[in-house]
């Protein structure tokens, strides 16, 4: 299963995302699940880079399943825009797909 984590600061804004773990809906190669999730979050991490001003740490392990991402400054109006984007597509799958394979929570940040 892939859990999600989205930290969120005190403002409601999302300040990092943790995604650890494989879908296991398919044999390695033709996991849609861990497809879909990837491409968001890959996709995400490179808007981020290109189209923002915004610093951010990333942390990554291909054979745990591991991204996990902090803003390292607030984040822009843009980078927002883009952390809440991802945030919808994940919820998609998570719906489409069931917490068999795809689990999201929130945490609190300070």
């Amino acid at each position: 299963m892939i859990k999600v984590t989205v930290f969120k600061n005190e403002d409601n804004l999302i300040t990092g995302f943790k995604v650890l773990g494989h879908a296991g809906y398919a044999e390695k190669g033709e996991d849609v699940v861990c497809a879909a999730v990837s491409a968001l979050v890959i996709n995400t991490v490179n808007s981020l880079d290109s189209l923002t001003s915004d610093r951010f740490d990333i942390k990554q392990d291909e054979n745990e399943g591991l991204i996990e991402f902090h803003m390292a400054e607030p984040v822009s109006s843009d980078g927002n825009l883009l952390l809440n984007s991802l945030a919808i597509g994940l919820k998609q799958i998570a719906e489409e797909y069931t917490d068999k394979y795809i689990r999201i929570e929130q945490m609190k940040t300070r």
